[in-house]
């Protein structure tokens, strides 16, 4: 925005002896442009984000110099987001309340979910999408605590040491996350990254992975029995088998995952659901 504008302005940005104008040459002709008649609403926000979208600008020349990137293109009005970028000295953070620099009162703020506890809002960035939708997304710093001093293994680490054979199902993580009522669950569940340590630490201590299909019906099977329930909603999380058994649902599957994968690995049984072989 700030070469086209300065560009229509007739404002010339004194270049250095390489020809190429950087971060330091565009912050000092920034302060010329909010002087101008035609450029003077530069002054009426933060000078912050007028400044990292500079930095970004020199990033990216940066990069198409040193032939990591091509060049640099303006982003389009109506399909890209309008953003603005504030770092620590251009915002307040108290209370859960959030005050960008210019600004006497907080933002009204629907947060999606809380900061972690004792973390600090390093990078505030404001974005409005071609709807006209407002979204502030905060960069925090958080203290790791490090863990107490163990003598065991743990996690998937200890997992796969002390388990010759682990049983996992084939979860399509991707159209899952398309229910927005669970996305977010699921994403922090992180349940590819897992899939991807396992098989790591596998290859590494010689153990066995079975991955189970995802259309084997591990939920609906009774893991008592073996009888298929035909229809099981999601919201149902018990329910009762004919042969009386009662499950919770994620415990039941568990266990059938696991019978299944065993399975495999004994004799090389199918794991396909038993309704496709019939």
């Amino acid at each position: 925005m700030g070469h086209g504008a300065a560009s229509e302005a007739g404002i010339q940005v004194p270049l250095p002896s390489n020809g190429r104008a950087g971060y330091a040459q565009t912050s000092a002709a920034l302060t010329v442009w909010k002087k101008t008649e035609e450029l003077a609403f530069l002054g009426e926000v933060s000078c912050v984000p007028l400044q990292q979208a500079l930095r970004h600008l020199q990033t990216a020349f940066t990069n198409y110099f040193a032939g990591r990137a091509k060049y640099p293109r303006s982003k389009s009005r109506k399909k890209s987001r309008a953003s603005a970028e504030y770092t620590r000295s251009a915002f307040k953070w108290r209370g859960g309340t959030l005050t960008l620099a210019k600004m006497s009162q907080p933002l009204k703020i629907v947060w999606s979910r809380p900061l972690p506890e004792g973390a600090e809002p390093s990078t505030v960035t404001v974005s409005r999408d071609s709807a006209n939708r407002w979204f502030v997304s905060i960069l925090c710093v958080d203290t790791v605590a490090p863990p107490d001093s163990v003598d065991q293994v743990v996690g998937k680490t200890r997992l796969v040491r002390e388990n010759q054979t682990v049983v996992i199902e084939d979860l399509n993580v991707r159209n899952m996350t398309k229910n927005h009522y669970l996305a977010r669950a699921i994403s922090d569940a992180a349940w590819r990254h897992r899939r991807t340590m396992l098989e790591y630490k596998r290859d590494r201590y010689g153990r066995d992975l079975v991955v189970v299909d995802r259309w084997f019906p591990s939920t609906k099977t009774c893991s008592n029995c073996g009888t298929i329930t035909e229809t099981l909603p999601l919201k149902v999380r018990k329910w009762k088998c004919a042969c009386g058994m009662v499950h919770d649902r994620d415990i039941n599957a568990a266990r059938y995952v696991l019978a299944a994968g065993l399975a495999v690995s004994a004799c090389g049984a199918s794991v396909r659901p038993q309704w496709e072989s019939s």
